[in-house]
């Protein structure tokens, strides 16, 4: 085994060990990193293309255009009444794109990287479409996974969220999201002059709840009816469907319906 980041005296560091460090990091795949303009593309003619700032990795290799610069790509003129595709890809010396598949890492000399897809219509170049993906920064990966006290956030929601039924009592009520993890509690009692039969399906919420709190599939919650005390309970059967109502059936009526539920939201 050979010493890597320590120093020894005497050059040593390969290119391959620095790749095989991005692979590690990064993955072997294709992607745009986060920085200077990204590589965004911009048409400039049907016979033109530059490719602004940034750097992209391919099968550990790192590659960039230096920031405040650009670099240009010419693009073959079209022909009237044909449709044509070409590819931006990244390689050593720049050729009429022909989409070569190797891995440096195993000796292979050519190992192209499509970057661009360029479509013309006729003459005119129609579309530029950036092939990679853009690899988010470690940093705005932290950002999005939790808060700025460094624990995974919580979002809370009102009352008005769940859009209750207006003949319901709400005598408790809670509802927050975890991640996609939603975490829903109430006691409702029907409203004086409200009768509710046994074995009927009734909705407690008048329309869909908030689109981010929508469950990914049908999920049955767990209800319980029962009195002022929670005397005389029972079992009651309720569920959140995919289109963001919750539903419930007794099977003998009670003053008091006591619902807890987790569900895990489509987005």
């Amino acid at each position: 085994m050979e010493i890597v980041s320590g120093k020894t005296g005497s050059p040593h560091v390969t290119s391959q060990q620095f790749r095989q460090i991005l692979e590690g990091t990064i993955g072997q795949g294709s992607c745009i990193l986060t920085s200077g303009e990204n590589l965004e593309p911009e048409l400039t003619s049907n016979n033109l293309l530059k490719i602004r700032s940034g750097i992209m990795a391919h099968h550990g290799n790192v590659s960039a255009v230096k920031i405040g610069t650009y670099d240009e790509v010419t693009i073959t003129n079209g022909t009237q009444g044909m449709k044509r595709k070409d590819l931006v890809v990244n390689r050593g010396t720049p050729t009429v794109p022909v989409y070569t598949k190797g891995n440096l890492q195993e000796g292979d000399l050519v190992d192209d990287c499509p970057v661009f897809e360029i479509t013309l219509d006729g003459i005119n170049v129609t579309e530029v479409k950036k092939l990679l993906e853009v690899l988010p920064s470690m940093a705005t990966i932290k950002d999005d996974l939790a808060d700025t006290s460094g624990k995974i956030a919580v979002k809370s929601y009102k009352q008005a969220d769940m859009h209750l039924q207006s003949f319901y009592n709400v005598s408790a009520f809670s509802a927050y999201k975890v991640g996609r993890e939603v975490h829903f509690n109430v006691s409702l009692d029907p409203k004086s002059g409200t009768t509710l039969l046994a074995n009927k399906l009734y909705a407690i919420t008048s329309a869909a709840i908030a689109t981010d709190l929508r469950p990914a599939v049908l999920t049955h919650i767990q209800c319980v009816g029962c009195g002022q005390s929670w005397e005389n309970a029972c079992a009651v059967m309720a569920y959140a469907d995919t289109n963001g109502m919750i539903y419930f059936s007794t099977p003998a009526t009670r003053a008091f319906y006591k619902f807890h539920g987790i569900w895990i939201a489509a987005n």
